[in-house]
């Protein structure tokens, strides 16, 4: 086991492709929301609410069934657009979730995400994902990406099968533990100051924060990171001599 071998993992889920498309238009296409509506703040509070509600039901983890889920899903987006005045019905929430759900899977991954984990692949770098949320649900946005194409299969790592979620640095000892890795070096690169940012330093990983919507740090953290708001920066930090 060659435990000197670099490694970079990405976060998939605004990292890999732009979380607010599908967002956007399933608030859209069900509740008829105005083009001026704020979609970028209520995505975030969206995502916060995924957050504090899986976390309280063990969701990310795999255990919890399929009405907790369901709970989950539609609840954060009933909480998140109170907060701007928008009150939704259960029925409503539902049906923004199954339109959500539909367009999880026509994505796109950001321009260069594919070309990067290949230019990484061949320096050399073990190139692999970690994402919270459910192996069917999550393997569904990969594949629509195609992006087993470019990353090995044993080098995916979704929380609800490994049984651990992101921030807890166990599912990063995880993954050391199956690529045989060293924490110091790996790194890895996310969107979430929560899960990615503050997860990847408790468990002694460099980290990249990808921070193309310009959020603020939300926590202090016991580390430093980089930043990048694109791939085109991510992959001047990453791989500084290529040309």
């Amino acid at each position: 086991m060659n435990l000197q071998k670099k490694a970079v993992f990405f976060d998939v889920d605004d990292t890999m492709y732009d979380h607010l498309h599908p967002t956007r238009d399933a608030l859209r296409t069900v509740l008829g929301l105005s083009e001026h509506f704020p979609y970028e703040e209520a995505y975030h509070r969206i995502r916060y609410y995924s957050d504090l509600l899986s976390a309280k039901g063990g969701l990310l983890e795999g255990k919890a069934g399929a009405n907790e889920l369901d709970d989950m899903r539609e609840g954060r987006f009933i909480l998140a657009l109170q907060e701007f005045g928008v009150d939704l019905t259960r029925e409503q929430a539902v049906q923004v979730q199954q339109e959500y759900l539909d367009r999880q899977y026509r994505i796109e991954s950001f321009e260069g995400a594919t070309s990067l984990i290949d230019e990484l692949s061949s320096a050399g770098y073990v190139v692999g994902l970690i994402t919270n949320g459910l192996e069917e649900h999550q393997m569904s946005k990969i594949k629509a990406m195609t992006l087993e194409n470019h990353v090995a299969a044993e080098h995916i790592f979704v929380s609800g099968t490994v049984g651990y979620a992101k921030p807890d640095p166990r599912i990063f000892e995880v993954v050391n533990e199956r690529t045989g890795t060293l924490p110091e070096h790996c790194c890895y690169i996310g969107d979430s100051w929560r899960n990615d940012v503050a997860g990847a330093i408790a468990a002694n990983w460099q980290v990249i924060w990808f921070n193309h919507r310009n959020a603020t740090p939300e926590s202090d953290v016991a580390g430093v990171y980089k930043t990048a708001a694109s791939y085109a920066e991510l992959r001047r930090l990453l791989l500084p001599d290529a040309h």
